[in-house]
């Protein structure tokens, strides 16, 4: 089948595995389930030659740090500004799973960014990223620093980690909206444990089981692939890590301070001025930066 039969022949399955009768036959889920796997191999391969291999997509996950309330709104800030910046360079980026605080700020975000390099300019932000500013509640002025952590993980594909599925257990439930309301009826978020490594991951975003069932390998598999990554940053030289750091989801990363109007990533200990239109999106010089002097020879 060529790349549009293939697309045709997947969103057909995902009808199918979407209606409440097939939900409660589970032979018929099974025998669904294989198909829409091997129609979705044979997609990937198809787009991947399509695409002539560019740099893969990557997911991403922002989960606020210390400082309450005030961490899950700078987390917030830091999904749109990263999902703005994705739109500004044309990519997509799409919702996988979020957790919303009582203000409206994220406890944690999971999200997808499809496009041409997003990966070579995106690769770098994993870390903590750091705010100091007064917030609106502050009635005495006081400046308050929060944190949010950022991992950037490559998308991975069924052909770069293999999971076997007596290593895996899945659970079902319904998918929740703000305020503990139900997105529906059905069972439709995904939830996955991965037995070896205890990695959990969820999907719910979807109102087909099937699409979150996917998209929640998918990060688990992009999870399992960044451990193989991390492991071959280990053997950087001395001197490359100390300039770059670790890559390590702990370590402080970069500083938004307010007050001062200045954005400070510590790795290469540089500064950029205009938060507002940082966070508007336009990373360009900060991501340029980075790349220029992290990948330049030692």
């Amino acid at each position: 089948m060529n790349l549009q039969e293939l697309q045709q022949k997947k969103a057909e399955i995902e009808r199918q595995l979407s209606d409440p009768e097939v939900l409660h036959d589970p032979k018929k889920i099974k025998e669904l389930s294989l198909e829409y796997g091997r129609v979705e191999k044979e997609l990937r391969e198809s787009e991947k030659k399509e695409q002539g291999g560019n740099a893969p997509d990557i997911i991403m996950e922002i989960r606020a740090g210390a400082g309450g309330q005030e961490a899950s709104l700078f987390a917030k800030e830091l999904f749109e500004m990263y999902t703005a910046f994705a739109k500004k360079k044309g990519w997509t980026a799409t919702l996988l799973d979020e957790s919303q605080s009582d203000l409206g700020g994220y406890k944690e975000v999971v999200f997808e960014i499809g496009g041409q390099d997003a990966f070579d300019f995106l690769r770098w932000e994993s870390g903590v990223h750091r705010v100091q500013r007064i917030p609106e509640t502050e009635k005495s002025g006081r400046i308050h620093t929060s944190t949010a952590s950022v991992v950037v993980l490559p998308k991975a594909r069924e052909v770069d980690v293999e999971i076997k599925p007596q290593d895996i257990e899945m659970e079902f439930s319904r998918s929740g909206g703000a305020g503990g309301q139900n997105v529906n009826k059905v069972e439709t978020a995904v939830r996955i444990i991965h037995k070896p490594t205890g990695i959990a991951v969820r999907s719910q975003e979807s109102r087909s089981q099937q699409k979150n069932r996917e998209r929640a390998l998918e990060i688990l598999r992009s999870k399992l692939l960044a451990i193989k990554i991390e492991d071959e940053q280990k053997k950087l030289s001395s001197e490359r890590r100390q300039q770059i750091g670790t890559g390590d989801r702990s370590e402080k990363i970069r500083t938004y301070n307010f007050p001062q109007d200045r954005v400070t990533d510590h790795r290469i200990k540089k500064s950029w001025h205009n938060i507002p239109n940082i966070f508007a999106g336009n990373l360009e010089l900060i991501t340029e930066d980075i790349k220029k002097e992290i990948m330049s020879p030692s």
